[in-house]
C-alpha cells in the first residue's frame, strides 16, 4: 500500500500550482506515465485518468489502484486496491510534461527521482 501511494503521490507532482481545472492541469499525466526511481534503482509507475482514478505498479511490480482528488494546490491519492488505504496522501503539484524530471520524497521518506515519460 505505501509503495503504491508513494508512487501515486510523487507522480502527481506534474501539474501546476495555478490549479485551474483538473483536465487542464493534469493533462500531461492523462496521456503519459509518471516514473519514480528509488535509490536502489527500482522504478514505480503511475497512470492518472481524467475520471479521478489511477493505476500504479509499485517498485516491486505489484499493482494498485485508487482515486485522486485536487484540494487547493495539492493532489491527494487514496488507494482502493488491493485493499482500501486508511488515509489519503496529499502532495503539492507542479507544471510539466514529457521530459520533466525532479526530486521528491516517497511516503517512506526516501528521496526519489520523478520523471514524466511518453506513453502509457
Amino acid at each position: 500500500m505505501i509503495r503504491a501511494l508513494t508512487l501515486a503521490a510523487t507522480a502527481a507532482l506534474i501539474a501546476t500550482p495555478a490549479l485551474a481545472t483538473a483536465p487542464e492541469v493534469l493533462q500531461p499525466a492523462f496521456k503519459n506515465t509518471i516514473v519514480s526511481t528509488y535509490p536502489d534503482g527500482r522504478q514505480a509507475k503511475l497512470w492518472l485518468n481524467p475520471d479521478g482514478t489511477y493505476r500504479a505498479a509499485g517498485r516491486r511490480g505489484k499493482p494498485s489502484s485508487g482515486r485522486w482528488t485536487l484540494k487547493g494546490e495539492e493532489i491527494c491519492l487514496k488507494q482502493q486496491r488491493p485493499f482500501p488505504a486508511p488515509f489519503s496522501y496529499c502532495t503539492a503539484v507542479r507544471r510539466g510534461g514529457v521530459g520533466t524530471s525532479w526530486t521528491g520524497k516517497a511516503v517512506t521518506g526516501e528521496q526519489i527521482r520523478i520523471s514524466v515519460v511518453a506513453g502509457r
